[in-house]
């Protein structure tokens, strides 16, 4: 048998790492919309002592466990959909389109983000994390615009220092997934981009600033270490669309538990 010419690069393509992505996010949501709501429910939150944790820890140690190990495990998603963001943003033909449709599904997915994490229809302190992504890119694609004008290097740090601001007003208005940490290390992986480890490490200590129960994230750094830079499966719509129908199911499956009423975030 013939081998191609040219050598095979080995490793994991973007479609594997969107599936660890979105598998990751999906056990993360399942310990927040179900088990987190059942442990509401048996009285966990009304826990006001060291003592009344510990004994409530003690009687429902699996149910705690293994939410906290979801919610861990969860923590590895949003740094690799933050490298797969740059990446598409790095190769998008039109950003145009690529900014219309994350802003699309920000909108299609807010009903469903709502009814998962807050039990109503609408609930504007918190708004999912496609309006994160969004905002992210419509700051890189103000730094691309200024990276093409003629202007002087103080000028321009200044316009992309802009941009920033601008981008974290919003999230500070909107009050998105990740707030303004969500933004800041999009803009930084960004930055590094040609590097990717340590894109991803300027990722994971960027949001390990924002809170150490993400400390799991640095795991991230293991698949996108083996990431051969191919797409691999055709996949672009599969995490679109996964996203809001996992949260009407987990909010249906909430429903039927009768906890839908409780809100976890």
């Amino acid at each position: 048998m013939e081998q191609k010419a040219g050598k095979v690069r080995k490793g994991i393509s973007g479609s594997t790492l969107k599936l660890i992505a979105i598998i990751t996010m999906l056990g993360d949501h399942i310990g927040a919309a179900i088990l987190e709501r059942i442990m509401i429910a048996k009285g966990f939150a009304g826990s006001t002592s060291v003592e009344e944790m510990r004994v409530f820890i003690e009687n429902n140690s699996t149910l705690y466990y293994m939410d906290m190990g979801l919610r861990l495990i969860g923590r590895i998603s949003f740094p690799i959909f933050c490298f797969l963001l740059i990446e598409g943003f790095c190769h998008t033909h039109d950003v145009k389109k690529y900014l219309m449709r994350l802003f699309g599904f920000a909108l299609l997915s807010e009903v469903p983000f709502d009814l998962a994490f807050s039990g109503k229809i609408f609930a504007l302190h918190y708004q999912n994390v496609f309006f994160t992504l969004f905002i992210g890119i419509l700051v890189l694609t103000a730094f691309e615009w200024v990276h093409k004008k003629e202007m002087n290097q103080i000028l321009q740090i200044l316009c992309q220092l802009a941009a920033v601001a601008v981008g974290i007003t919003l999230t500070y208005l909107l009050r998105v997934d990740y707030a303004i940490y969500g933004v800041l290390i999009i803009v930084l992986m960004y930055l590094l981009r040609k590097n990717k480890i340590m894109e991803m490490l300027a990722g994971c200590i960027g949001l390990n600033a924002m809170s150490l129960s993400e400390i799991t994230a640095f795991f991230a750094l293991i698949p996108i270490s083996l990431y051969n830079g191919k797409r691999g499966w055709n996949l672009k719509y599969i995490f679109y669309l996964f996203y809001p129908v996992h949260l009407i199911i987990l909010y249906l499956i909430a429903y039927a538990l009768g906890i839908s009423y409780i809100q976890v975030v």
